[in-house]
């Protein structure tokens, strides 16, 4: 697979950081789309939970398109943006971006728009924290 031009940065708050290791690989060696999902929705949930001041939940992602693939040893960077805050829900733009473990190179992998919930302590929506 060649690699798909990027834009010259990431747009967002870096959220998580990890490197991609042999056991999120599937059997050919390449790393997972599950893997990279779950750091993308760690680090969304992070800025949602924050955000409301509460629990979250996850409730939908959007047009998630995987650009350029990641591999063993790569730093894996995701950068989060809020998009939209409703009444219960927050919609936040996630990047990733690799650095290449042999080079340096620095390339976007894949984007996402998660949408989360903010829940109280018995799972039902509730609105989310403003500051007055």
């Amino acid at each position: 697979m060649s690699e798909t031009p990027t834009p010259a940065a990431p747009h967002g708050e870096l959220v998580i950081r990890t490197i991609a290791m042999p056991a999120d690989t599937n059997p050919a060696g390449d790393i997972f789309g599950g893997w990279m999902l779950t750091q993308m929705d760690l680090g969304a949930a992070i800025i949602a939970k924050n955000l409301s001041r509460s629990r979250v939940t996850t409730v939908a992602v959007d047009g998630m398109a995987f650009l350029n693939p990641v591999y063993v040893g790569d730093i894996v960077n995701c950068y989060a943006t809020v998009v939209k805050v409703g009444r219960t829900s927050m919609r936040i733009d996630v990047e990733a971006w690799v650095q290449r473990g042999k080079d340096g190179t620095f390339l976007r992998v894949t984007e996402g728009v998660f949408t989360y919930v903010a829940i109280n302590e018995h799972g039902r929506p509730h609105p989310v924290h403003r500051d007055r």
